[in-house]
Formats: structure tokens, C-alpha cells, sequence
């Protein structure tokens, strides 16, 4: 099969690799109908992040179950599915709880590489869920979203405790980000505010149910949220997009017992212990349980209530992959879909 290989930063390949196989009886293999590159590939691929060698891409997917392994009873050959960034049991303490991301036989899919035509997707009954039938094209898109940056955005969101009555400030105009805009919003909250500079992500901000923008950033940007919500600042603020200014930004722009809500892969981040203290803010974050919501959102997507595959303004052959990067890597593309 064809897959992208990262051989160093800047240089993405789509070469010819192994097809997947079955290697434990918990296994599925589904065929790609659609892939994507992540923001937090740009990591790697902007040296930020070390590249060990040949290193294969992708965590994000949706398709169909090609086979399955003998021990695999909730997915089935023919089925459309979509799983999570992380495959997880769904049955051990930490997932019953609600975090699937840290399961104890959890496996971080970017190891296994979803950039390619076709996946091996371990623990396949706790990781997939399946549609009632195979969707329209169109919706494609849309389920593919829910496999990372809508499952992280709505986490996000969840994390910062948005809700009805709630001001909700979004740090990040990124595809995690204006889907926390959205997330929020079908989430109750009566106010959120995105802070962009970009014109499109301000357009599609709006879309997802904003009602506010910031373009200013640092100091100036959390007197605007202050400005905006009676200079107490934000109930709830998403932080998503990983960086010390991100972060500072995000604390400083909650009202003192607010909530943050941080789910940007963190790069050279530290806290002050007594800034926080005295902030009375409360912080939650890390990888998503995306798998905690699956169902949920794949229900909103079903039924057309929400349109999260919006993201997705650069849709590209697997064989470009290296174009899409490039467009990511230069802000020319908020995220780019890949078909397989």
C-alpha cells in the first residue's frame, strides 16, 4: 500500500509500505476513505520536534472494516467506522471513567500511521465505532473530523466547563480551536469569544457559532476579554495551541475561579506555581478521550446538526501529501483532508 513517511523535517514522502495485517485477535483493518494531516504534525516537520528516522504519519481516520480479528464482536466487515488518536479497551478503570486516552493498554495510533490507504486498529471493539450504514460521500469529512480535532475541541471545551450563562474565550484559530468554538456553542454557552487574526478562521469562526473577535494577542489581547466581560475576564477559556504565550494568555484571560481548558501539545511550557494559585483558576487538559464522545458526535454529524469537516479547505490525493503539509506549514490551509 502507499503511506507518508517523514524522513526528516520538511522531507514527506508518500512511499509504498507493508499492507497492514491482523496480529492479535482484538485487531481490525479497515480501508481509508479518508486521512488527514494534524497541526501537531507540523511539530516534526518544523524541526520542533526530533524525527528519529523513516517515521510514519497520521492518527486521524474513518472507513471501512475490510477484516477482523477472531476475538472483534462490536465491528464487522462492510461497516463504515471511525475511531479515536489513541486505541483504548473501553473497559478498563481509567476508561470507564471517562479517559480512554489513558488507558491502560492504550496504543497512540501515530505509531501505527493513518496517512496510507489502509490501518491496523488494535483493541478494534473498544478503539471503533460504527455508523448505521455506510454514509453519503459528503459526510466523509465530518466523521473523519470526530477522529481528533472535533473529539479534542469538544473536550476542550468540556474541560473549561462550558455551558448555558457561560462566556467561553478560544486561544487558538486552528482546526482544534474553531471546533471548540463549536463545541461550545453546542455546549450552551451564551457567549464565545475567538481570538484570530486570519480573516477565513474569523469567517468560519462565526460560522461555528462565535459571536465575538479578538485580534489582539499577549497583554493586549487579554485587556480586550477583559474589556468584552467586565474586566472580570472569561468563565471559561480553551487554550489550543501549546505555547508559553498561549498558555499565559489563556490563565490571564479567565475571571478568577474560571476554568482552562488546555489542550494544545504543550512546547517549553512552565506554570508559576503562585500565579495560579492566587488566580483561583482551575486547570484541565492533556490528550483527549476523543472515544468518550464518539458516539455522541457521530450522532450530531448523522443527523446534520453540526458540519465540523468545514475545517477541511485543502482536500488533496494521498500522493500530494507533501503539498498539504506545506500549505499547513505556511498557513494557507487551516487542515488538509487526504484521499487515499
Amino acid at each position: 500500500m502507499r503511506g507518508v513517511v517523514m524522513h526528516a523535517p520538511g522531507d514527506v514522502r508518500v512511499e509504498q509500505l507493508d499492507d497492514p495485517r491482523i496480529e492479535a485477535p482484538t485487531d481490525a483493518i479497515i480501508r481509508l476513505s479518508a486521512t488527514c494531516v494534524c497541526g501537531s504534525d507540523l511539530w516534526p516537520y518544523r524541526g520542533t520536534d526530533k524525527v528519529e528516522g523513516p517515521t510514519r504519519m497520521g492518527h486521524e481516520y474513518a472507513g471501512v472494516v475490510e477484516e477482523v480479528g477472531a476475538e472483534v464482536t462490536t465491528v464487522r466487515p462492510g461497516q463504515f467506522v471511525v475511531g479515536s488518536f489513541f486505541a483504548s479497551d473501553n473497559t478498563c478503570e481509567l476508561c470507564r471513567a471517562g479517559y480512554q486516552s489513558a488507558c491502560v493498554r492504550h496504543v497512540p495510533m501515530g505509531t501505527l500511521g493513518s496517512q496510507a490507504e489502509y490501518l491496523r486498529v488494535p483493541l478494534a471493539d473498544g478503539t471503533l465505532v460504527a455508523t448505521p450504514e455506510v454514509p453519503p460521500a459528503d459526510l466523509v469529512p465530518d466523521y473523519l473530523a470526530a477522529s481528533d480535532v472535533l473529539g479534542t475541541g469538544w473536550f476542550a471545551a468540556v474541560a473549561a466547563e462550558a455551558g448555558p450563562g457561560r462566556t467561553v474565550a478560544v486561544v487558538g484559530d486552528g482546526a482544534v480551536g474553531l471546533l471548540a468554538v463549536l463545541a461550545a456553542r453546542q455546549l450552551g454557552a451564551e457567549r464565545v469569544i475567538a481570538m484570530s487574526r486570519h480573516e477565513p478562521r474569523q469567517r468560519l469562526a462565526r460560522e461555528f457559532g462565535a459571536t465575538d473577535i479578538v485580534t489582539e494577542r499577549g497583554d493586549e489581547g487579554i485587556a480586550r476579554i477583559k474589556d468584552l466581560t467586565g474586566g472580570l475576564g472569561a468563565h471559561s477559556v480553551v487554550e489550543a495551541v501549546g505555547t508559553q504565550e498561549s498558555m499565559t494568555q489563556a490563565i490571564h484571560s479567565a475571571r478568577r475561579g474560571g476554568s482552562v481548558g488546555f489542550v494544545g501539545i504543550t512546547h517549553d511550557v512552565s506554570l508559576d506555581g503562585m500565579e495560579v494559585f492566587w488566580s483561583l483558576v482551575r486547570l484541565q487538559g492533556g490528550p483527549a478521550p476523543v472515544r468518550r464522545f464518539l458516539p455522541e458526535l457521530m450522532r450530531l454529524i448523522g443527523d446534520r446538526t453540526i458540519n465540523p469537516g468545514r475545517v477541511f479547505d485543502l482536500e488533496l490525493p494521498l500522493d500530494r501529501a507533501a503539498d498539504g503539509y506545506r500549505a499547513m506549514d505556511e498557513r494557507r490551509a487551516i487542515k488538509t483532508l487526504l484521499r487515499p
